[in-house]
């Protein structure tokens, strides 16, 4: 039997909307980075049963689109499928859809498995043979994540970080990154009811005590971001843009 994109459900809770009570850019974000995790359990190969053979998955790419920001209660789902696994990543993609089925926002993500002794990446390829029922013959939603150039920050900041921004792989949270970067652009900015995209690259694995710079190089239609994690290391580099 062909495998098929997994749906799951969700409704925006109150802590996940800002003052105009429409879903914030992160609590979309957090809602994709859980289906993924709730289906890689769900098929076998997530981070608990990787972790009993001292492995994990940590994402290396990602780019979120978005048409809009449900409001508060708004019931909606996210749709998630595998279509492709690398020597060193694997591709899932995920599509948000409203109520009553109209598509609202998209992303798609790229992954690494590493061994958590020596944090670095391993070969994909046993994944790949052993959930091959798991693929999904259906195309990215969205282009790719795009590669982030080197960026020239007019605005800088420092962020210490603390035990509320570690997740379970020991190393800062996704969605923390993207809110670090996102806090440094204009609330008018934040809360536009425009279409907007976000490419995140993750380069590096910041930890609790570390001091990270968060630099942020403003353009006409969004800003670019790089966070740096000491001694020149860049952490993060992400580009978003209004259309």
């Amino acid at each position: 039997m062909q495998a098929q994109k997994s749906l799951y459900s969700y409704r925006i809770e109150p802590q996940e909307v800002d003052f105009t009570l429409r879903a914030t850019i992160p609590a979309l974000g957090s809602a994709v980075l859980n289906t993924a995790g709730t289906d890689a359990h769900g098929k076998g190969f997530g981070v608990d049963a990787l972790n009993a053979d001292n492995h994990s998955w940590v994402l290396s790419r990602i780019a979120f689109e978005f048409d809009s920001r449900p409001a508060q209660y708004a019931d909606y789902t996210v749709a998630t499928w595998i279509s492709d696994y690398g020597r060193v990543l694997s591709t899932r993609n995920f599509v948000l859809s409203d109520a009553e089925g109209h598509e609202f926002g998209r992303a798609v993500s790229q992954w690494a498995m590493i061994d958590l002794a020596s944090r670095a990446a391993v070969d994909l390829s046993w994944v790949g043979d052993a959930h091959a029922d798991a693929i999904v013959d259906a195309p990215p939603p969205a282009a790719m994540p795009r590669k982030i150039r080197a960026v020239e920050p007019s605005v800088v900041c420092e962020h210490k970080v603390v035990y509320s921004d570690i997740d379970f792989n020991r190393h800062v949270n996704t969605m923390r990154y993207i809110e670090m970067m996102l806090d440094m652009l204009p609330v008018e900015r934040l809360t536009s009811e425009a279409p907007v995209r976000l490419d995140v690259h993750f380069l590096r694995e910041c930890r609790l005590g570390q001091t990270l710079t968060v630099g942020a190089e403003f353009r006409d239609e969004g800003a670019l971001f790089e966070i740096g994690s000491g001694e020149g290391a860049v952490a993060v580099r992400a580009a978003v843009e209004w259309k």
